[in-house]
């Protein structure tokens, strides 16, 4: 399932996220009813990357995307994260262990989702977009297979809300797909 909504606020404050995010989480619910609310949400608390990162953190790193925790709820509920993307730096394709929703906070964001082929043997595309800034998208597993990646000329920050405790877990993902792809 996949929210897409465009932020109009200006530039919010990640206590004021943190605690949108929060309030929408405890409604309870369906985990693609949480995305749809936290989606909402991020979508009026968009916050600027200066915000949340320093000047070197914003630069990214030639080696890979980097992801920053900016915030892990204390009863491990969500987590807030992040992501700084060079030009040409991609993700595996990959699912992850909790809805998502995503909020690009600058330069342009590619995404590819993917659904398992008969057998599951391969993957099928069964979309692309491009995520400009103030793009909010969201979804739950299953359903979540996809690849992100910063093909524009400048860097692409993103900013990442997780249904689950990124600290404890270290990571979202829940599995990268190395098949062949149709499209």
């Amino acid at each position: 399932m996949t929210i897409t909504a465009r932020s109009t606020c200006p530039a919010a404050s990640p206590t004021a996220l943190a605690s949108a995010v929060r309030a929408a989480v405890v409604g309870g619910g369906s985990p693609s009813g949480v995305a749809a609310r936290v989606a909402t949400a991020l979508a009026r608390h968009l916050p600027a990357p200066a915000q949340l990162l320093t000047g070197p953190q914003l630069a990214g790193d030639p080696a890979g995307y980097q992801t920053h925790r900016v915030h892990v709820e204390p009863d491990g509920s969500f987590s807030i994260a992040v992501m700084v993307w060079r030009p040409g730096q991609v993700t595996p394709i990959h699912d992850h262990v909790s809805w998502c929703v995503t909020g690009v906070l600058q330069g342009i964001e590619y995404e590819e989702i993917f659904g398992l082929g008969p057998g599951g043997s391969t993957l099928t595309e069964l979309v692309r977009r491009e995520n400009a800034p103030g793009t909010v998208a969201g979804f739950a597993p299953p359903g979540d297979i996809h690849r992100v990646r910063n093909s524009g000329d400048g860097i692409a920050v993103s900013m990442h809300v997780y249904g689950a405790d990124l600290a404890r877990l270290g990571s979202s993902i829940r599995r990268v797909y190395d098949l062949p792809v149709q499209r």
